[in-house]
């Protein structure tokens, strides 16, 4: 009895150190993306190299993890009509995201920046209805109303906005829920499924190559030019390491909790990022119209949230395989974690 008690709490203390490594690597890399954008001592304004960068890195370290020392397995059923038909709709949209949403940096505050993203459920919706895998309902435009006014309140109360930072932003949000809705496409009409690991591993040098084209022609006449930008090995090394250890941490808590648990810790994460970049930066300046819309946003999202888990619940109920069948486990992540 005592083992298994000290098993139980055992399990509990890896469950939350998973779950605070999460959040930490996920408003870290954050704040660790702003500063090498921003900072004068790293002198890197190009979100285009530095998106680039964390997709080559990725290429080689998910190369390396499933074919070279073989820690994670590759999940069978990729297809060549699968991965021009799916995987490269992904990983355009996923260099898209990553591309205008490190952009705004540059011209909006990161609690600003987070406080746009929470209309992704909205964008996500709306996309979802057009594709025909969400059903308009009152419910769901209350919820989406909600939302939506939320974040028009939090915008309405910040100081400096710069609408070229607005424009990045939205349309970061509006690629990240293309992206969703082909990640839902893929599993639903195409039958794969894939772990994180799994899925960077084929969408990371398709997003890399999304991103090599308009970075010879948008940046690198630039970082060639400025004769005062250096190559910090180690600073960039760190943040592409640090990109992907957010996306590995992804894995282990979904594989440790739930969908339910995940998405509570993003909560938890994005109100971090937003109270904590008003001490570590001097552009953000939060008012209590900010903060209000915010809140005010994020009660949508969180019903938005569990509307989600209980539809997704009354489905694997409805879909429970009969005696001597096997369901496969389908393990859904949100890997646009490093922004």
């Amino acid at each position: 009895m005592a083992d298994r008690s000290k098993g139980c709490m055992r399990d509990e203390f890896v469950t939350y150190a998973y779950i605070l490594l999460y959040i930490a690597l996920s408003s870290g890399q954050i704040f660790f993306n702003k500063w090498v954008l921003s900072s004068k001592e790293i002198n890197f304004p190009y979100p285009l190299g530095l998106t680039l960068l964390h997709m080559i890195f990725s290429s080689v370290l998910c190369f390396i993890l499933t074919k070279v020392l073989k820690i994670v397995e590759v999940e069978d059923g990729m297809t060549l009509e699968i991965y021009v038909t799916s995987v490269i709709p992904i990983g355009a949209m996923f260099a898209m995201t990553l591309w205008l949403g490190n952009t705004a940096y540059l011209y909006i505050s990161v609690a600003f920046a987070q406080m746009l993203k929470a209309i992704m459920p909205v964008a996500v919706f709306i996309l979802g209805v057009a594709a025909g895998l969400e059903m308009m309902s009152c419910r769901m435009l209350l919820i989406m109303s909600i939302i939506s006014f939320g974040v028009l309140v939090a915008s309405y109360g910040e100081l400096n906005i710069n609408w070229i930072g607005v424009v990045y932003q939205m349309g970061g949000v509006v690629g990240e829920a293309l992206r969703l809705i082909f990640m839902e496409l893929l599993v639903k009409r195409k039958g794969i499924k894939l772990n994180p690991i799994s899925l960077m591993y084929y969408v990371s040098p398709c997003s890399a190559i999304c991103l090599f084209v308009p970075w010879i022609f948008l940046e690198k006449s630039k970082m060639e030019g400025n004769g005062t930008w250096n190559f910090h090995f180690v600073v960039l090394t760190l943040n592409s390491l640090c990109t992907f250890a957010l996306n590995l941490s992804v894995f282990l808590v979904i594989s440790h909790t739930s969908a339910l648990t995940i998405r509570v810790a993003g909560v938890v994460k994005d109100w971090v990022v937003v109270l904590v970049s008003a001490l570590l930066f001097a552009d953000t300046k939060l008012t209590v119209i900010n903060l209000f819309g915010y809140a005010i946003a994020i009660a949508g999202v969180a019903a938005y949230n569990n509307h989600k888990l209980k539809k997704e619940a009354s489905k694997v109920t409805s879909e429970t395989p009969a005696d001597g069948e096997s369901i496969p486990l389908v393990t859904q992540a949100n890997t646009n974690t490093e922004r």
